[in-house]
């Protein structure tokens, strides 16, 4: 049997640590083709062209093209990153990378933003120059476009990845068409969408298990709705974990700004939702604020919807950034995950959000090591 996401795969089966799920199978058997692709793959082939003064001369020739990357999408909680964590773990590529997307985006803005202030004419080209010499299969979990400014500019810089020879493979929630659906000016994404389609397999992850739900068991960190037993939860919780500390404000340095948290003590953060969601932060905000702490308690998450749009975005780019820290989360809430945001446009991409926290709830989630530094 061929080494490989596949083989390992069947191993953990066997072992007793997954289930076998043929929608599974199915997309790591198109993993595992990758994987074999790769194995030998250079983006740049050199060829002898001819022989001048000073010898033989020789021409780089792009082969990106001639192997496709996949984009794997389908509902909450049917594997999509645990699938991709297997292949990225097993590919023998020696430049490699994996990255949630938000984070990726961050990066590329700021280093856009470095370009430009030197006066480099084509920032964009020499970002993906700098993502290309260091990575050449990027992994991203959860592509979505939300932001304005990150449609604007993912088109070209995708467009000069590829032509590069980098290899993409990305998670995602939706399919290829309905990325940045209804966004504003989503005319200039477009060809975006149609680069992807180029350039990756489309796959639909078809499982018919969240086994994010399936794993929620043992000790509760979700109290709901607000109010007295829920505030008492929480302190006592806090005085648990901090020995009866009190805590101090935690202030981030993110790109040249303040970001406080109330207080923090010894690696446990807490802030209410208002602290943390009503302010103008975003996923570099969030992102660091994940690195700093392994355990974040939230506190008086109120109902989402339209009447609180900016405060919720923020709030899903939130939970994102934790997941990926794979910071603990403990909070009170005025309902239950799926009952937090049940009506208006947000509700769809809501659904992975209710998801993840489901999932954060859970035993392994708490007994797994956070990535925080």
């Amino acid at each position: 049997m061929p080494d490989g996401p596949l083989s390992k795969y069947r191993e953990m089966i066997a072992a007793g640590d997954l289930n076998d799920d043929v929608a599974q199978r199915l997309a790591l058997e198109k993993l595992q083709v990758l994987h074999l692709r790769l194995k030998d793959y250079d983006p740049w082939e050199g060829k002898k062209v001819g022989r001048g003064f000073l010898g033989w001369r020789r021409k780089s020739t792009k082969v990106g093209s001639q192997v496709s990357g996949l984009y794997m999408f389908g509902g909450v909680g049917r594997g999509k990153s645990m699938l991709m964590d297997l292949f990225y773990e097993c590919s023998t590529v020696e430049k490699k990378r994996r990255v949630h997307f938000h984070a990726f985006m961050q990066e590329a803005h700021a280093g856009i933003h470095h370009a430009r202030q030197k006066g480099d004419p084509d920032p964009v080209k020499t970002v993906a120059k700098s993502i290309a010499a260091d990575a050449v299969l990027l992994c991203f979990d959860e592509m979505q476009i939300t932001d304005i400014t990150d449609a604007m500019i993912v088109g070209r810089l995708f467009e000069k990845l590829f032509k590069r020879g980098t290899i993409i493979v990305t998670t995602s929630n939706r399919h290829p068409d309905d990325l940045y659906k209804d966004g504003l000016n989503r005319q200039v994404f477009l060809p975006f969408i149609e680069i992807l389609k180029d350039k990756l397999d489309i796959h639909l992850l078809e499982s018919p298990t969240d086994y994010r739900q399936e794993r929620l068991m043992g000790r509760e960190v979700y109290h709901a709705p607000i109010g007295d037993a829920s505030r008492a939860a929480m302190d006592a919780t806090w005085a648990e974990l901090t020995g009866g500390h009190e805590g101090e404000p935690l202030v981030l340095q993110v790109t040249g700004r303040d970001v406080q948290v109330p207080r923090f003590h010894s690696g446990i953060a807490r802030a209410t939702f208002a602290d943390l969601c009503a302010q103008p932060l975003g996923a570099a905000d969030y992102l660091t604020l994940a690195e700093a702490a392994s355990t974040l308690m939230i506190d008086d998450i109120p109902i989402l919807g339209v009447h609180n749009n900016n405060e919720a975005k923020r709030f899903v780019t939130l939970i994102d950034a934790l997941y990926e820290a794979k910071t603990r989360l403990i909070c009170s809430a005025e309902a239950m995950p799926e009952q937090l945001y049940r009506e208006g446009k947000g509700a769809f991409e809501f659904e992975r959000t209710a998801s993840r926290i489901a999932e954060m709830r859970s035993d392994d989630w708490l007994e797994a090591p956070s990535r925080a530094g």
